[in-house]
């Protein structure tokens, strides 16, 4: 999937792939959190601000908090619409809780099913 504009030297070209729209790309993002940066994120007050900037940055459509081998941990998922949003995504997470993070492309029910309809077509 191409994210973002495609530049080529044609100038009609150029100006027909800069004017495309590409869709986005439902995401799952993963944060398991060190204990101890997140008991001090707690006590400090990080925690609760940081979780509420990612998701008011994110706007997911779920999110989830959960303890994953003895972790705090968060999933949330969202639509990523260009690659280069990753860092200020993750820095976050990595500076203020020496977290975990992992980006993986997902799908819904309907996405599956559109998939494996084209599975078929083939």
């Amino acid at each position: 999937m191409i994210a973002g504009p495609v530049y080529c030297p044609c100038p009609k070209v150029n100006f027909i792939f800069s004017s495309l729209k590409f869709p986005l790309m439902r995401t799952l993002l993963r944060a398991t959190l060190d204990v101890v940066a997140s008991n001090k994120a707690i006590l400090d007050g990080t925690l609760p601000k940081v979780m509420k900037s990612t998701m008011d940055k994110l706007k997911p459509e779920a999110s989830y908090f959960l303890a994953t081998d003895g972790c705090r941990s968060c999933l949330m998922v969202f639509d990523l619409k260009d690659p280069s949003e990753i860092p200020s995504i993750a820095e976050p997470f990595f500076l203020n809780f020496n977290a975990k993070v992992e980006f993986c492309p997902v799908m819904n029910a309907e996405d599956l099913q559109k998939g494996l309809m084209a599975l078929q077509n083939t």
